[in-house]
């Protein structure tokens, strides 16, 4: 699906590790503010293909939809977007995380696919709701999930383990429909 002008997302793949990892490592420092600690192997073509096969058998299993923004010129990821915690029942939700590549900040490129991933998600899988939480100060991300028809609706104190300490979180929802739960 193409989101913006040279920019595809489409579903992550295992052949994307190694792009993957070099846009990871290009964009560790500016990242690191807004992300958990991770190991060395993270940043390794060889750790994103492990974490991809985590996430695809997380999708065989109905828990998660895992994507890549590619560049359509060069084939390479420019960032992902997952939707995870996929709820089925009475709560039918799930909750959204992404990142953008920082040469590639600026041009809508999360706003554009948070907004697919949530007609993914009403659409094909039928969620109610997908959440999404933002560090306090993170008012970039926040404007992003606004812009894609969030709205906030709390704040969880202590909330994820980022740059090596517990950090309050503002809380975003988009409801994507009134229907009953898909049985």
């Amino acid at each position: 699906m193409i989101i913006s002008e040279g920019v595809e997302l489409r579903g992550v793949r295992l052949e994307d590790a190694g792009g993957l990892a070099e846009v990871l490592r290009r964009n560790r420092a500016n990242m690191g503010a807004v992300e958990p600690e991770r190991p060395e192997s993270f940043y390794t073509e060889a750790g994103q293909r492990e974490r991809i096969e985590a996430q695809l058998a997380e999708q065989e299993a109905g828990q998660l939809a895992p994507f890549v923004l590619v560049d359509t010129a060069s084939g390479e990821p420019v960032g992902a977007i997952n939707l995870g915690r996929i709820t089925r029942g009475p709560f039918c939700s799930g909750g959204v995380g992404y990142w953008v590549d920082a040469a590639r900040r600026g041009q809508g490129l999360a706003t554009y696919a948070v907004d697919a991933v949530c007609r993914i998600a009403r659409d094909e899988l039928g969620l109610h709701r997908v959440e999404a939480g933002t560090l306090l100060d993170n008012v970039a991300s926040q404007r992003v999930l606004t812009k894609a028809g969030f709205v906030e609706f709390g704040v969880a104190p202590n909330y994820l383990h980022i740059n090596g300490a517990w950090r309050d979180h503002r809380l975003f929802q988009r409801l994507l429909h009134d229907d009953p739960p898909i049985r």
